[in-house]
């Protein structure tokens, strides 16, 4: 689409693009963060249930953060349709491993406007991703020490592993 508007704004078209999908991606790891924590909740996995539900928040506001650059910078940002949002896991450690998967991925798609925004010369949303890069590494990390302490605690009841998890 190449109406007024696009040639008038301060990101280029198609990393605009990439910037709506990454929004959807946000969107639907905040849908996915609700459902791990409302799995915890059911259990009584009170510091992972806090953690997920910190994560879910988190989501969003990193969506927000995106729908509103966008816009500010002549853009049009698009409101998400989110679906398919899985609410049926196997185990606690699971749930955190689906995690970093799903961390990994936003990152891979943060990686890939970013290099898309350097190609077009697009310095203004390269600077602006800047930060999601560092938020991205500190998330995987997060997720990855939580993986470690399941390895530590191997074998004991779930209730005392949750407790050495931190809440958010």
């Amino acid at each position: 689409m190449n109406t007024i508007v696009r040639k008038q704004m301060a990101i280029h078209p198609e990393v605009m693009d990439l910037l709506n999908n990454q929004i959807e991606m946000e969107m639907t790891a905040s849908a996915s963060y609700l459902a791990m924590a409302s799995w915890c909740d059911q259990r009584e996995l009170l510091n992972s249930k806090a953690f997920f539900y910190k994560q879910a928040e988190e989501e969003r506001e990193h969506a927000m953060k995106i729908f509103t650059f966008i816009n500010d910078n002549g853009g049009a940002a698009i409101s998400p349709d989110v679906k398919n949002v899985n609410n049926d896991f196997e185990s606690l450690r699971a749930i955190y491993e689906m995690g970093l998967e799903q961390e990994i991925s936003v990152t891979k798609s943060i990686f890939k406007i970013f290099k898309a925004a350097r190609k077009e010369d697009d310095f203004i949303t390269e600077v602006f991703l800047q930060w999601f890069i560092t938020e991205q590494s500190e998330e995987e990390d997060t997720f990855r020490s939580i993986i470690d302490i399941f390895d530590l605690m191997e074998g004991m009841p779930l209730k005392m592993v949750d407790e050495r998890l931190p809440k958010a």
